[in-house]
């Protein structure tokens, strides 16, 4: 019971009480003479104060009776989110089934529509797609005006758009990179290309080229290889490069873009850690031709200070260049032979041998 509703009780008791005792004031004999008639008098009034009373009171019940159904409904029991101790979940589907059916079917209708708006979304996408593609297929903003080609040296510009076969005025999109790439590469002095599209209208080409490091002994002539073993070019003219003499690899697989025989290619490693030694001691510019026909046994040969020499295998290297630079600046100028071709960990003494 609210206090607003205990209040309201609290009054009509009051009143009723109040009405009792002037009616009980008002039945009290004036005088002795007429107690009979005022007994009866009184007995009346009593009789009517009563039922007075029975009235209000019988409202007071009514009104107890209303305030406790207005709390009944306001305490009425929630099944969609009370728990029921003692009651089973077939019986709760039972009882709310209808209502579940109505929220699957509204369920059913929410997917649905979202299923309808991403599909609108993605056609949508889709079509701006497409119609981006065309617009930059077709559009004359996206024709090539100009290609630039960097870091070539070897190879002239001309060489290498003319191997791109990229045009001005195509389309900057109407064309593969791989494939471009590809077909630079196809000279053999070109290592590795590089495309990149500068949008709207200009594209640039990197380049890595390989460089000269020996000439090769071939037939009449000579073909031009780089440290890794590709052949780069064929000619009747030696470079001022170190020859290498005896390789196994076939003539007929000496072109321009091959690469030399494995076993060719294993002694040119040991040639690589040679001529590189040989930099340090400042020996190199002094190799003219180096012979790899026995893998155990390299020669050297040195014009300008005439003399050869006999390296043997690819071990220890350092320590023979050591000796053959020692023995070189003991006889400067003299023509001889110098053997380092033995095992310097087995007491073998290089030495020089004059040509008589």
């Amino acid at each position: 019971m609210t206090k607003q509703q205990k209040q309201k009780f609290d009054n009509l008791y009051k009143f009723s009480n109040e009405d009792i005792e002037e009616e009980q004031q008002e039945g009290e004999p004036i005088s002795k003479k007429n107690t009979e008639n005022k007994n009866i008098k009184n007995k009346s009034i009593e009789n009517k104060s009563k039922n007075k009373q029975n009235k209000r009171n019988k409202n007071i019940v009514d009104n107890q009776k209303n305030i406790h159904k207005k709390n009944n409904i306001k305490n009425q029991f929630d099944f969609d989110t009370e728990v029921v101790i003692g009651m089973t979940k077939k019986n709760r589907t039972q009882t709310y089934g209808k209502e579940n059916n109505i929220s699957k079917k509204q369920s059913k209708i929410i997917k649905k529509k979202k299923r309808i708006k991403k599909i609108i979304k993605y056609t949508t996408l889709l079509f701006l797609i497409i119609g981006g593609v065309v617009f930059a297929m077709v559009s004359p903003i996206f024709n090539i005006s100009d290609i630039n080609v960097i870091n070539n040296e070897k190879i002239s510009t001309d060489t290498i758009k003319s191997l791109s076969q990229l045009q001005i005025g195509q389309n900057i999109f109407q064309f593969t990179r791989g494939k471009v790439e590809q077909q630079i590469e196809e000279n053999p002095y070109i290592k590795d290309a590089n495309i990149k599209r500068k949008i709207p209208n200009k594209v640039e080409i990197t380049i890595e080229e390989r460089k000269q490091s020996y000439n090769v002994e071939f037939l009449n002539g000579y073909a031009y290889i780089d440290n890794q073993g590709y052949i780069l070019e064929v000619s009747e003219n030696k470079l001022e490069l170190p020859v290498i003499q005896g390789i196994s690899t076939p003539a007929e697989k000496i072109i321009e873009g091959n690469r030399l025989e494995i076993e060719d290619l294993e002694k040119l490693e040991t040639v690589l850690q040679i001529t590189n030694i040989c930099e340090n001691y400042e020996l190199n510019q002094m190799i003219s031709w180096i012979d790899i026909t026995d893998k155990n046994d390299y020669i050297i040969y040195m014009e300008q200070e005439k003399k050869t020499i006999y390296i043997g295998d690819g071990s220890n290297l350092s320590n023979k260049m050591l000796y053959v630079t020692t023995i070189i600046e003991e006889n400067k100028g003299i023509e001889g032979t110098i053997y380092v071709n033995g095992d310097i960990n087995k007491n073998f003494k290089s030495r020089f041998k004059e040509k008589v």
